[in-house]
């Protein structure tokens, strides 16, 4: 039996990056060995253990062979005979098909270690195109080492537009494009897996709403990037730029879907767009199962963002109004998430990257004070019932035109 480091573990240490999971390949064992060294086995489809001290995985050597449609279309081969070169090449990446022995050799049959001193993502066999998941794992591949400098090969982004165009890549469940966009929206550069996907074709193909965004004209006052699928992939930027959670960084992805929209004698302009998006993230969210707290945050950017940007300017009683719709004074920790999305939507801009946006400060001060103002001082005062949260209301309001007043003055 030998054992082996690879994939992720192998790659990141020759980017001179921490590595956090490792995982090994073993050759020359059975399950029944495994099983009786003390591994627990935990994969259904292939032979996958968790080592009995150190809980990493170790699996079985295997080979695959395609069987079917969709990325699960595929017959499993594990066996003692089968060697590491082979295990290696049935991987997507070239720098992902590098494995390490345990001296510290490094077994590298697809020139991976040279694609990493290169800087490129690259297939490993033209059995790349027959897992269309693996579309998805490149374009989050890129968005990961984008700022590394990494590209893909012309060659695999012509296998990944051959996989779009076959219609594969709509065999993958809601679920697991899920799961990749939610890994990829956490990565460095999260606008390159879209742009990425774009670039093959398959971003219209999963993400209607979010395509039909580019080309779309705002006014170049506000938007001197103008194409309102740029301005959604620098919000979703700078959401990352903040190290923001995934919540927001998908409200900043979705929060101009229903510009798209906009009747076209209306443009520049997109009057009333905040409604249309609505309609569009319940569309995307029901399409893909989006969990329920994404899809909340999502709606409320989408339906109030401009309340935030227009909030020096809005009346203290359209401020209380505000609060309350976004349920701000029981649910804080969303109101602050809807704070930074809204943030991230006015610098991903062209110009406008690196400016202040005093706005979420002056909400979150105004709730903070409204926030102290509780029922307890109203029931000491006699009042009950219903008066009572409206005298909680009058009392926000008339703190928050004070604030106003002062400001003014």
């Amino acid at each position: 039996m030998k054992l082996y480091l690879v994939g992720g573990a192998v790659r990141d240490k020759l980017l001179g990056k921490s590595v956090k999971d490792r995982d090994w390949v073993v050759v020359g064992s059975t399950v029944e060995a495994m099983l009786n060294d003390g591994y627990r086995q935990v994969g259904k489809d292939f032979p996958v253990f968790l080592h009995p001290h150190t809980k990493e995985e170790y699996a079985l050597a295997r080979t695959e062979r395609k069987a079917g449609h969709g990325y699960t279309g595929f017959t499993v081969h594990a066996a003692p005979e089968v060697t590491i070169e082979e295990d290696l090449s049935r991987r997507d990446l070239t720098v992902n098909a590098i494995a390490m022995d345990e001296y510290g050799e490094y077994i590298d049959p697809f020139s991976g270690i040279e694609d990493i001193k290169n800087k490129i993502l690259r297939h490993v066999t033209d059995a790349f195109e027959e897992d269309p998941l693996r579309v998805l794992r490149v374009a989050r591949f890129q968005a990961r080492f984008h700022y590394l400098g990494f590209s893909i090969a012309d060659e695999t982004l012509q296998l990944m537009k051959k996989i779009t165009d076959s219609g594969e890549i709509l065999t993958l469940t809601p679920e697991r494009v899920w799961m990749e966009v939610h890994r990829a929206i956490m990565e460095a550069s999260p606008s390159e897996f879209f742009n990425t996907l774009r670039q093959c074709g398959a971003l219209e193909k999963l993400f209607p709403e979010i395509d039909r965004l580019f080309g779309v004209p705002q006014r170049k006052e506000f938007h001197p990037e103008i194409d309102t699928g740029l301005h959604t992939m620098m919000a979703l930027d700078q959401a990352a730029k903040m190290q923001a959670d995934a919540e927001i960084r998908f409200a900043a992805l979705v929060h101009d879907l229903g510009k798209a929209d906009t009747p076209e004698e209306m443009l520049p302009r997109h009057i009333g767009h905040e409604a249309r998006s609505e309609k569009r993230i319940n569309q995307l969210s029901t399409r893909l199962k989006i969990p329920t707290s994404f899809q909340q945050l999502a709606r409320l950017v989408a339906k109030y963002h401009t309340h935030c940007h227009q909030a020096f300017t809005l009346k203290a009683s359209t401020i209380i109004k505000l609060f309350e719709s976004l349920d701000a004074f029981r649910r804080p920790e969303r109101f602050e998430k809807f704070l930074l999305a809204c943030k991230a939507d006015a610098l991903g801009r062209k110009g406008f990257e690196d400016t202040d946006y005093p706005q979420a400060e002056y909400l979150s001060e105004l709730h903070e004070v409204c926030a102290k103002v509780e029922a307890k001082q109203f029931v000491d005062q006699g009042i009950t019932g219903p008066d009572i949260s409206l005298a909680i209301r009058r009392k926000r309001t008339q703190i928050i035109a004070m604030k106003k007043e002062s400001l003014d003055s």
